[in-house]
């Protein structure tokens, strides 16, 4: 496992002090949408286990790039791509060596029908469908690998005029949820509970079909001095919060 040792130079606390020792702060947070049940489920956790308090705001990565470049009081952004993250380091924005891969997602092919989906290339190549959800490919990585899958099998062209767009991937499953298109490419974490699809049917993506959706985490100006801000990350590295991950249906490196 890593060391966090630099995140505690950035917080200018002691590095064997425990997390339930420091002085309870808040940490005001940005999160990409795909990430928003399990985020929710480890700030109660990481809550629990210390005196901090955690506010997160959920967006699509673009969006939440956006207000933190127009001035939102951020103090840390969990992106679901490494894109963002880079740039705002490179920007002088997010404190450099912070950042750091806390979660890889996976795209699924979801209808909230049972057995609509069974087999996913079949579907998109021959099947006899309405509309199609995507997130949309310039605001949010889901989106984005969305597409690549779609080229991949060589059907972008003939679904295309199907499409129905999401500003981030949590209005995607919605479209899909209430029936509004029948199919839509979604993130996995918002179907999957105890190991497997619980509603509706599914097709996980290939990895090879889209590019790796690495998701990254960096600490931002505002929070350089904010131990709750680096306690959270290294909660989000610890086992605990791993698990939790792994249950959501991400990867961790």
């Amino acid at each position: 496992m890593p060391s966090f040792r630099p995140l505690r130079m950035i917080a200018g606390i002691l590095a064997c002090c425990p997390l339930a020792d420091a002085a309870g702060g808040e940490a005001q947070i940005a999160v990409a949408s795909n990430f928003t049940a399990p985020m929710k489920t480890i700030i109660r956790m990481f809550e629990a286990d210390t005196d901090h308090r955690v506010r997160a705001s959920y967006g699509s990565t673009g969006k939440l790039y956006a207000q933190i470049r127009n001035g939102a009081p951020f103090q840390a952004l969990l992106s679901a791509d490494q894109a963002r993250p880079q740039l705002l380091e490179q920007e002088g924005v997010a404190i450099a060596g912070s950042r750091f891969t806390y979660a890889i997602g996976q795209l699924v092919l979801w209808s909230a029908a049972p057995d609509a989906v069974e087999d996913g290339v079949e579907l998109l190549k021959h099947g006899d469908f309405g509309k199609v959800a995507i997130a949309n490919p310039r605001l949010a990585p889901y989106g984005k690998a969305s597409v690549q899958t779609m080229m991949a099998l060589g059907v972008k062209d003939a679904i295309e005029p199907k499409l129905v767009m999401g500003e981030n991937i949590a209005q995607t499953y919605q479209f899909v949820d209430t029936g509004n298109a029948a199919v839509g490419f979604v993130a996995l974490s918002q179907v999957m509970q105890d190991g497997e699809i619980a509603e509706g049917s599914g097709w996980v993506v290939p990895g090879d079909l889209h590019d790796p959706i690495s998701q990254d985490a960096v600490i931002l100006q505002r929070g350089a001095d904010n131990p709750a801000v680096a306690d959270l990350f290294d909660y989000l590295r610890s086992d605990q919060a791993r698990a939790v991950i792994h249950d959501f249906g991400y990867e961790t490196e």
